[in-house]
């Protein structure tokens, strides 16, 4: 996932901004810090879950089998997709509602797969080898299904769909000395084409990625506020209003190549990415390297995200 300039070829679409809304007031199912921490930790405990490996395919079970715990309904959509280099995967994306009958429907997501090459490791000897993605892949996973859990208590008015999206994270290492844009985020761009359900529609949706690290920071990403410019100022005026301001920071950033880019523009679904923004270093310091382990994971990191995202959900 790399910063790149974005391409807004048609008109955005952007939901109508709510004013007014007293987000501090929304009564919403209680989040535990604790239990998004243990689903970020159940994910690493299945190893690598880059495509091919053994800890992918268990994963994808344990996600699957979670997510109906909770959940109306759960797809998992089977995909091949060939990386840059050739080779060829099965992927799924796991795709889990609540009230799949309803049309006012939101849409939430994260990728789940971690990367099979830790390229910006400072130890060039590692470059080949694959992460753990405690952080980028696995902290998004688990707010969702720490949110996922909260809802099943408390339903909210809205529909809501999660999906998992599988192969975000396989695009071109830096170490190939070439770059293809649509080498990332695989999932997305074929659930983007081939929606689970024909004629899908979502009033909004919000992206997760790298939610989970110490630190937390994130700002107002390009793509997000050209396609999705009111959603984007809702959520920002949302966790101002719960105290959050000094990590939702309102500072406009350039755009980043991440699943949200093609739900936006081919399914046109306005879609924002909560990703981290570490001041002067790439998203976060252990981002692509084999350092991205449970070490980097703070609870509470987990907890204030998924508490933005369900104060946004609960709000009438």
């Amino acid at each position: 996932m790399l910063a790149v300039a974005c391409n807004n070829g048609g008109k955005p679409s952007q939901a109508d901004p709510v004013s007014a809304i007293d987000y501090s007031a929304i009564k919403i199912p209680e989040i535990s810090a604790d239990s998004a921490y243990r689903f970020v930790a159940e994910q690493l405990d299945f190893g690598f879950r880059a495509p091919g490996t053994k800890g992918h395919d268990q994963c994808a079970k344990y996600l699957e089998s979670q997510m109906r715990r909770w959940c109306d309904t759960v797809i998992v959509q089977n995909f091949t997709a060939t990386l840059w280099d050739g080779s060829t995967f099965r992927g799924h994306n796991i795709i889990a509602s609540f009230s799949p009958e309803k049309d006012n429907r939101v849409l939430l997501g994260a990728h789940w797969d971690s990367r099979l090459w830790a390229d910006h490791d400072s130890d060039a000897a590692n470059h080949h080898k694959p992460i753990m993605g405690a952080n980028d892949g696995a902290s998004g996973v688990g707010a969702l299904m720490e949110m996922a859990r909260a809802m099943a208590t408390q339903r909210p008015e809205a529909g809501v769909d999660i999906i998992f999206f599988d192969m975000e994270d396989q695009g071109i290492p830096e170490w190939a000395d070439i770059y293809k844009d649509n080498t990332w985020c695989l999932g997305s761009q074929f659930w983007a084409n081939n929606p689970h359900r024909p004629f899908y529609r979502a009033n909004y949706g919000i992206l997760f990625d790298m939610v989970g690290t110490r630190n937390l920071r994130f700002t107002k990403e390009e793509i997000s506020r050209t396609y999705a410019s009111g959603i984007t100022d809702r959520i920002f005026k949302c966790a101002e209003a719960l105290g959050y301001g000094n990590i939702f920071v309102n500072q406009n950033t350039d755009a980043i190549l991440d699943d949200h880019m093609y739900v936006n523009q081919i399914i046109r679904i306005p879609m924002v990415d909560l990703v981290q923004n570490t001041l002067g270093c790439s998203f976060f310091p252990y981002w692509h390297t084999v350092e991205d382990n449970l070490d980097c994971i703070d609870a509470e990191s987990l907890k204030t995200t998924a508490t933005v995202a369900m104060k946004m959900i609960y709000a009438k």
